[in-house]
């Protein structure tokens, strides 16, 4: 009977969920017909932080920043909800019933370190009443690390 509960009781790593504190979420947003700011920023749990300004910032090219740990788990809270269990989302295209053109897109990535990934992308025009929401969730995101001297206006 021991023998059993102690095979019972074993699992391996892989069946075990990672925590939130081991994934590395990088944002990166997409442009618009006008001059909105086009970056991607990627922060890891370990407080290292990369935004790459793109179109429309106003740093160029790529500037390594540090977040403590409350700011790092603050952005990884604020972009959950919208994370897949599994694979993308992506709020575009066909998946919107109605749709204005000309505006931007975000794109959220989870890396976890065993080589996983989800990723959410949502384009700005797709639904924007019912999707409001979700602009907001995103909007608010890249407010919570110490980037806006880099990206510049919003």
């Amino acid at each position: 009977m021991l023998l059993l509960a102690g095979v019972a009781g074993c699992t391996t790593v892989q069946d075990q969920p990672l925590p939130i504190e081991l994934e590395s979420i990088s944002y990166e947003t997409g442009p618009c017909f006008g001059a909105c700011p086009v970056y991607r920023v990627t922060v890891s749990p370990d407080g290292t932080g990369t935004f790459e300004g793109k179109r429309f910032t106003a740093v160029t090219g790529e500037r390594s920043f540090r977040i403590t740990p409350d700011q790092y788990r603050a952005f990884a809270a604020q972009l959950a909800p919208l994370r897949p269990a599994e694979g993308s989302i992506r709020m575009s295209g066909e998946a919107c019933r109605q749709m204005a053109t000309d505006l931007p897109s975000a794109e959220v990535t989870w890396f976890s370190p065993i080589g996983n990934s989800q990723s959410y992308y949502f384009y700005y025009g797709c639904d924007m009443e019912r999707n409001r929401a979700i602009a907001e969730r995103l909007t608010q995101a890249p407010r919570l690390l110490p980037i806006q001297a880099m990206i510049g206006r919003d």
